[in-house]
C-alpha cells in the first residue's frame, strides 16, 4: 500500500512542477476589467447621474470621497466601507455591485501579495454604526451619493493601478 501511494506521488511529481502561477499582469488586467464593469453597472442605474461625486451632502460625510493618491491598503479600506454601505441598502440595484466589490477586494489582495505587502483587515467600519439612522432618514440620497462617489473612487483606482501603487 505504501509503495502504491509513493508511486502515485512520484508519477504526479513532474505535473506539479508544470503548474504555473497566474502572471501578475493578468491579475492587474482582471482588476481593471472588474473596475470598468462596476462603473458600467453604476452608469446603468439611471438615478446616479443626478449627484456629483464632489458634492457635499449633509449627514453623508461617512461616505468616502475622492483621494488624490491611493495605496493598495487605502483602496481596500475604501472598498470595504463602500461594500458595508451597499450591503445595508435595501435596493436591488446594488446587490451585484456589492458582490463585485468583494471580488475586487480579493484581486487587490492578490496584487498586494505579489508585492509582498500585507493588507491589514479593513478598519474604520465602526464609523458606520449609525448607518441605520441615516438610511431611515434618507435612503434614496444615501444610495445616490454612495454610488456616485463609488464611481469616482473606482475611476481614481483605475488610474492609480496604471501607476503601480504602493502597499
Amino acid at each position: 500500500m505504501y509503495w502504491r501511494t509513493l508511486w502515485g506521488f512520484l508519477w504526479l511529481w513532474p505535473y506539479l512542477f508544470y503548474i504555473q502561477a497566474v502572471p501578475i499582469q493578468k491579475v492587474q488586467s482582471d482588476t481593471k476589467t472588474l473596475i470598468k464593469t462596476i462603473v458600467t453597472r453604476i452608469n446603468d442605474i439611471s438615478h446616479t447621474q443626478s449627484v456629483s461625486s464632489k458634492q457635499r451632502v449633509t449627514g453623508l460625510d461617512f461616505i468616502p470621497g475622492l483621494h488624490p493618491v491611493l495605496t493598495l491598503s487605502q483602496m481596500d479600506q475604501t472598498l470595504a466601507i463602500y461594500q458595508q454601505i451597499l450591503i445595508n441598502l435595501p435596493s436591488r440595484n446594488v446587490i451585484q455591485i456589492s458582490n463585485d466589490l468583494e471580488n475586487l477586494r480579493d484581486l487587490l489582495h492578490l496584487l498586494a501579495f505579489s508585492k509582498s505587502c500585507h493588507l491589514p483587515l479593513a478598519s474604520g467600519l465602526e464609523t458606520l454604526e449609525s448607518l441605520g439612522d441615516v438610511l431611515e432618514a434618507s435612503l434614496y440620497s444615501t444610495e445616490v451619493v454612495a454610488l456616485s462617489r463609488l464611481q469616482g473612487s473606482l475611476q481614481d483606482m483605475l488610474w492609480q493601478l496604471d501607476l503601480s501603487p504602493g502597499c
